[in-house]
C-alpha cells in the first residue's frame, strides 16, 4: 500500500470558511485573532486556519473563554 502524502495534506481555510465552520461571524473571528485566542497563521496579509487546530481549540474548552480574554485590561479593579 502506497502512502500518498498529497492526499494527507490538510487544506488551509480562509477567514470566511472558518467562520462558516465554527458558526460565527467573520467579525467574531477577527476579534479572536486580535485577542490571539483562536489558532491562526498569517500568510502575507491573509489569515489562514487549519481546521484540526481550530477543532482542537474548541474541544479543549478554550473557545468558551475567547470573548472574556483581555476583559481585565482597562480599568483596574481594587
Amino acid at each position: 500500500m502506497t502512502n500518498n502524502r498529497l492526499n494527507d495534506t490538510e487544506r488551509w481555510l480562509s477567514l470566511g470558511e472558518i467562520s462558516k465552520h465554527v458558526g460565527c461571524s467573520k467579525d467574531t473571528i477577527r476579534a479572536w485573532i486580535k485577542k490571539d485566542t483562536i489558532p491562526f497563521h498569517k500568510v502575507g496579509r491573509q489569515y489562514k486556519f487549519r481546521i484540526s487546530e481550530v477543532d482542537s481549540w474548541i474541544e479543549s474548552g478554550a473557545s468558551a473563554d475567547a470573548d472574556k480574554k483581555n476583559i481585565s485590561e482597562g480599568t483596574p479593579h481594587e
